[in-house]
């Protein structure tokens, strides 16, 4: 299975309770919510699209007891985002977490310190997409692990100041083509881009200089 990253993300890269003041409060963050004023319509419309491709969902424990609190109420069939959630294989990784507090469909419960060799050997299972949303520790863990095949990401016009980074100081050196970009419709700007990566290194480098007057890259 390839693994796929999904979340929303403000300007200055913050992912940190998109959809709520209450959602994520953690390290004393109080902007959250900051995303709704901008999920007019059509802002939304890739996610049901992830939610869609999933073959299997794997969450960090945070986001995991946040989706379940919420979307194990919203029992419409038509809601493809629900669907995945209450249905779909899911997996958490969490030490602390009981199985009573786990129950949520079929879910499996990640434990022990070798989360990075336990999601390599689930990305060797057949299947299309192990789908990662949210879960910020455990998205930076994976990627500087270098097992992020994809990321899709929604970036809103606003900045938001502080808070949990999808690319935090010290994030592994990766490079990514943009296979899918779309200027989300509503005017509010928003911009939802699907990136594959190319390389698992630093990025190349280069530098724009003056040849005969002319400028060029070497």
């Amino acid at each position: 299975m390839r693994l796929s990253v999904h979340t929303f993300v403000s300007l200055d890269g913050v992912m940190q309770g998109p959809g709520g003041v209450q959602e994520d409060p953690s390290h004393g963050f109080v902007r959250g919510g900051w995303l709704v004023p901008h999920s007019g319509e059509g802002q939304l419309e890739p996610v049901a699209g992830w939610f869609g491709r999933a073959d299997a969902i794997l969450l960090g424990r945070t986001t995991f007891q946040m989706m379940r609190q919420y979307w194990s109420t919203v029992t419409d069939p038509d809601n493809v985002v629900a669907t995945a959630l209450n249905h779909v294989q899911k997996y958490v990784v969490s030490n602390t977490l009981t199985d009573d507090e786990a129950a949520w469909g079929t879910t499996t419960v990640l434990r022990g310190d070798d989360v990075v060799g336990q999601v390599r050997r689930l990305k060797e299972q057949p299947g299309g997409e192990l789908q990662v949303h949210g879960s910020w520790q455990l998205v930076r863990t994976l990627h500087d692990a270098g097992l992020v095949d994809v990321y899709r990401i929604i970036q809103f016009p606003v900045v938001v100041g502080d808070g949990k980074r999808l690319f935090a100081d010290g994030a592994a050196p990766a490079s990514y083509r943009v296979a899918e970009s779309q200027v989300m419709s509503g005017g509010s700007g928003a911009v939802a881009l699907t990136l594959h990566q190319t390389t698992f290194a630093a990025a190349e480098a280069g530098e724009f200089v003056v040849r005969d007057g002319r400028e060029s890259i070497r």
